[in-house]
């Protein structure tokens, strides 16, 4: 690397490519603060994309242009920023770092060929970071990592290559060496020495950034020993990743490997996903064009990361889920295309970033919408027709129009106002359906309430439109609670869409408590007995009615049955005490909560020639349920839900500690691969109502875990005690 002639795209148009092999889409993973918007920026800048202030033409930036980034100064969303370097179109799809947002950077991951691990020598690597390249390992997707905030005091870029390879892989550490050394200039006031440019350790040369621009030149006496030292390593690392299985005994007999040789492997097995080069960067200094290491990464990403032929054939189906044969990438194919991000933008409505996988998308062309299949999360599927719009090139707030946009390329849609975020595009007169990515089960609760009666009108498609973007989110109108409730991620994850509801939508709502669906059942026989009497001139009321009530096993649901002998109560009144018990046991008998598993039977009762009815022995049903509870032992049920916690051995022993402290029962513990356990547990709802934040805390944010309704078992009596007490303070 570092031999290649350089050419950057011109600022002010669109990068295009007119066949795949000129293509290439890599995706910047890392942790929050680690640096990548940075890297976008002086990556984009040394392309010539920008200018040196790091702006479009507009003057904004390219990267966290959304106002919501601005207030909550960091990345909440998939930004596409397109570059040409040597003749090559470069797609860089930036990703937020916060586990919040991980739904767009598995957006990201779904578009990009190749992954760049951004991680800080400041910082190092988190729990998280880690877990998305294991994620990367398993389908094989080619991976790279850069080093950043060189600048910092405690930078040790040494240090950071050897956590690179202990963290990243552990069991192959020449799997991940540096192609370049750091280059120091003289210390600071500080005593810190500055990185000032590159020694290329494949190339034997120098590049100096000192004077603000990238110069070229031959290493020094003292340099050169430090490269050869380096070298020796990384050239072992690619010949054992070598093709040619006699490189390495030519090697080791003493022959000097020429360099196109070095280069040309070391380019393959990073494509195949074998070998993970570490290299660094820092953005430009002022009135500098380049930042450093910026024209050896993009050197690195056009010789070394795939071209999208390279990428595994695509399987589809027909939407009705009949077999049809995988995709490859030619532009001359059937047209499959998917939707990785939605957007709403105030002046041209729906706006969707599509990766085109197989064909050639053209404007205003009519396409096939086929729906992802998350109706589970408050999703609409859909199988239409849809015309679409103009097909813009995306660089910031700007849209730069295309012509076309070809297999592999990835492009901006818009007028596609049923698309949502993972639905497949495809022919009209052959529709396709790609399989929807993993996405992770938002199980953070957000219940709200409109605002105003304004508000109340906007609701409803507001919240469309919200999850309609955002497949990590879920939509839950609640019959037992009668709440509106979504699903998050995380605390960050809701501030976001609270605001885009606000200011996107129009729509103000209140963040109210969010409640879980409490039961009520008897804890023993007991008998209660209803008399409505009511005489007021004219027509009155008469019913009475005795019954007797008494518990169910769980799941039994309410059970009624009709014992009256003689007619006591007339059998065209029997279906109204039923309907009038079932009534008062949905609404509840002790704190408001619905009646289960219990069997109502009507014993007794008496009934008047003119003032009985229909209603009077509904009611006359009410009272006799409601006496019945006043006499017994009225148990409060609470749902209980069956956890599977996913994480690395270490943190084992905490999370067990912490489930026992919300009333969890861990009912057993197995090895989930290597380092990593799942823990099972049956736990009480309304002790996890903010669990995903709390496990992110106990795992440092290397925990997962779902969960499922398990039954609803009695609540201890002192928290129904107090359940109580808040539900006749709420009367």
């Amino acid at each position: 690397m570092g031999a290649t002639s350089h050419q950057a795209g011109a600022a002010g148009r669109a990068p295009t490519a007119d066949r795949p092999s000129s293509l290439r889409n890599v995706v910047l993973v890392g942790h929050s603060g680690a640096g990548k918007t940075t890297l976008v920026e002086a990556l984009a800048l040394t392309a010539g994309a920008v200018n040196r202030a790091g702006r479009v033409e507009d003057g904004t930036a390219v990267s966290d242009y959304d106002e919501i980034e601005h207030r909550q100064q960091r990345s909440v969303q998939l930004s596409l920023v397109p570059v040409e370097w040597a003749g090559i179109k470069i797609n860089i799809l930036d990703t937020p770092g916060y586990a919040d947002f991980v739904g767009e950077l598995r957006a990201g991951l779904r578009a990009a060929d190749a992954a760049l691990f951004v991680v800080s020598s400041s910082d190092g690597i988190d729990g998280a970071t880690r877990m998305v390249w294991d994620e990367c390992a398993a389908v094989g997707m080619p991976r790279a990592i850069v080093v950043t905030h060189l600048e910092a005091a405690r930078a040790d870029y040494a240090q950071m290559t050897t956590v690179c390879g202990e963290n990243f892989a552990a069991e192959d550490p020449d799997a991940v060496i540096p192609l370049y050394l750091p280059l120091y200039g003289p210390p600071g006031p500080d005593g810190h020495a500055p990185v000032a440019g590159l020694l290329g350790l494949l190339s034997r040369r120098v590049y100096d950034y000192t004077s603000g621009e990238r110069v070229e030149r031959d290493p020094e006496p003292a340099e050169l020993s430090l490269i050869s030292d380096a070298r020796s390593r990384l050239i072992e690392g690619i010949i054992a990743e070598s093709e040619d299985e006699s490189l390495m005994d030519r090697y080791l007999g003493g022959e000097d490997i020429d360099f196109k040789t070095l280069v040309d492997d070391l380019e393959r097995a990073v494509a195949r996903g074998t070998f993970h080069p570490v290299l660094m960067a820092a953005p430009a200094a002022d009135g500098a064009r380049q930042g450093l290491g910026t024209v050896e990464l993009l050197e690195l990403i056009t010789g070394g990361f795939p071209t999208p032929l390279e990428r595994a054939a695509v399987s589809v189906t027909a939407p009705d889920g009949a077999d049809r044969p995988a995709v490859t990438c030619d532009p001359d194919g059937p047209l499959v295309a998917e939707v990785v991000k939605t957007s709403s933008d105030p002046y041209v409505g729906r706006v969707s970033l599509v990766r085109v996988f197989s064909g050639t998308l053209r404007p205003e062309e009519t396409v096939h919408v086929s729906g992802h299949g998350l109706t589970d999360r408050g999703h609409e599927d859909h199988d239409v027709d849809e015309r679409i719009g103009t097909l813009t090139s995306p660089f910031g707030k700007q849209q730069r129009t295309l012509t076309q946009v070809i297999a592999g390329d990835l492009a901006c849609v818009a007028k596609l106002t049923r698309a949502e975020t993972g639905d497949t595009l495809s022919a009209k007169d052959r529709p396709l359906l790609m399989e929807p990515w993993p996405m992770p089960d938002p199980l953070l609760p957000l219940a709200i309430a409109a605002h105003s009666k304004a508000d109340e009108d906007k609701l409803s498609q507001g919240l469309a439109r919200l999850v309609a973007e955002d497949p990590t989110m879920r939509l839950e109108q609640n019959p037992d609670t009668h709440q509106v409730v979504l699903w998050c991620l995380g605390e960050a994850h809701q501030d976001v869409a609270l605001e885009r509801l606000r200011t996107r939508y129009g729509v103000q709502v209140d963040p109210v408590p969010h409640k879980v669906s409490l039961r009520e059942t008897f804890g023993a026989k007991a008998a209660g007995r209803g008399r409505h009497v009511k005489q007021s001139g004219g027509h009155g009321q008469f019913a009475i009615c005795e019954i007797e009530v008494e518990p169910l096993p769980p799941g039994s649901g309410i059970e009624f049955v009709d014992k009256v002998v003689g007619g006591a109560v007339p059998r065209q009144f029997i279906p109204s005490v039923e309907k009038g018990v079932r009534t008062q046991a949905a609404r509840g008998v002790a704190a408001g909560y619905p009646l289960v598993d219990v069997r109502i039977t009507l014993l007794d009762g008496k009934a008047h020639s003119v003032d009985s009815s229909d209603a009077a022995f509904q009611t006359a049903g009410a009272l006799a349920l409601r006496e019945a509870a006043a006499e017994a032992r009225i148990h409060l049920l609470e749902p209980v839900a069956e956890l599977a916690v996913l994480v690395p051995d270490e943190y084992v022993g905490p999370v067990m500690s912490d489930l026992a402290g919300r009333r969890g029962r861990v009912v057993g513990t197995e090895q989930a691969g290597a380092g990593r356990t799942q823990v099972r547990a049956e736990i009480p709802e309304i002790e996890i109502g903010r669990y995903a934040v709390e496990l992110r805390s106990v795992s440092h944010g290397t925990g997962r875990f779902t969960r499922a309704y398990a039954r609803h078992e009695p609540m201890p009596p002192q928290i129904a005690d107090k359940v109580r007490e808040q539900a006749e303070k709420g009367t």
